[in-house]
């Protein structure tokens, strides 16, 4: 089927290519175009292969130190309940209540920070609070502009006129941020409006092509059904690859235009960035599982897992203690006396 309407269709792009040898076939807008569509495709693949290793890797991984580490994780949730207990008493000095503070809080982090349990409740409750700056500063609009320091004002007016330009300086550090802050934003949004603008158009021109509600032949209309299907998961995924894929399975020997096929690279592009971001946040991000593998893997796990059971065996220990105000001082003592904040 041709699509011939400029102004509301945009023409089918070219049939996704295979590397072709020798010189390089069609304008410049197509060649780049298959390039970036390559360029894509091979950066999905890398996805799917570090998606499987690393799901292969974590489930070895908790297969062997899955039960070690819930273990820890049971036994540092259930310390919550007595060291709150212990806030309440008036039994404990002001200062051991701070001290208990921190040992919650480092219990709510290791369980966040180690094993990527959500222990936010916690951290609200006994974090520290932020300290409201500047509340006694007059407002700018109605106070008398500021006396600049010199030598001639009495020493405590000097010292206060330099306080009140340091408050002026990181207020506007914080307003210079802030504004960059929101042209950054204002810039990916105009990116992903961009993008979902390609996707958009193509969306709407395959689901007037295969929408099943025009066809009347059950089985054709079973086909569309599914085909609908893909093209809107491609649509809502803002996958212009995949949505391009469906345009040339639709139409191979159509042959787009190429101001066209210069928007489309664009936002294949924008794509490609995305997935490059997304392919590092896997590998190395704060969710990713790598390392090393093989025998070397095996021992580390082996070491890992002892480590977890100690770790277990220690706060069983120190949970028995606290039960009781008596044996909580003298856990608290003894962090203090080894310098730790927490457990």
């Amino acid at each position: 089927m041709n699509l011939h309407n400029p102004f509301t269709d945009l023409p089918a792009a070219t049939a996704l290519p295979v590397p072709a040898s020798g010189e390089a076939v069609g304008t410049p807008a197509q060649q780049a175009f298959r390039a970036a569509v390559e360029q894509v495709e091979s950066l999905r693949q890398r996805l799917r292969e570090v998606r499987a290793e690393q799901a292969d890797a974590r489930r070895r991984y908790w297969q062997q130190v899955g039960p070690a580490a819930e273990a820890v994780v049971q036994a540092r949730r259930a310390l919550f309940a007595p060291l709150e207990e212990g806030l309440l008493l008036s039994y404990f000095s002001r200062l051991e209540h701070r001290q208990l503070q921190e040992v919650i809080l480092g219990n709510a982090r290791a369980l966040q920070d180690r094993f990527g349990e959500d222990a936010a409740d916690i951290l609200r409750k006994y974090g520290p609070r932020r300290r409201v700056e500047d509340e006694d500063e007059p407002d700018s609009a109605t106070s008398p502009p500021t006396p600049q320091p010199n030598s001639t004002l009495p020493p405590h007016e000097q010292a206060a006129a330099q306080a009140r330009n340091r408050r002026k300086s990181k207020a506007e550090k914080a307003q210079l941020a802030a504004e960059q802050q929101a042209q950054a934003e204002q810039q990916a949004q105009a990116e992903q409006q961009a993008l979902l603008a390609n996707t958009k158009s193509l969306y709407r021109q395959l689901a007037r092509t295969h929408h099943p509600d025009l066809e009347r032949d059950p089985a054709i209309q079973q086909q569309k059904t599914a085909l609908m299907q893909r093209i809107t998961e491609a649509y809502e995924a803002n996958d212009l690859y995949t949505l391009l894929q469906l345009l040339s399975e639709a139409a191979p020997a159509d042959q787009a235009d190429d101001t066209v096929l210069a928007r489309y690279t664009q936002a294949l592009h924008r794509q490609q960035t995305e997935l490059k971001q997304e392919l590092q946040a896997l590998k190395f991000g704060e969710n990713g599982f790598s390392g090393s593998s093989g025998k070397k893997r095996e021992q580390e796990l082996r070491q890992i897992k002892r480590h977890l059971r100690a770790e277990a065996e220690y706060l069983e220990h120190i949970l028995r203690l606290v039960q009781e105000p008596e044996g909580l001082r003298e856990v608290l003592r003894e962090l203090a006396s080894a310098g730790h904040d927490t457990v």
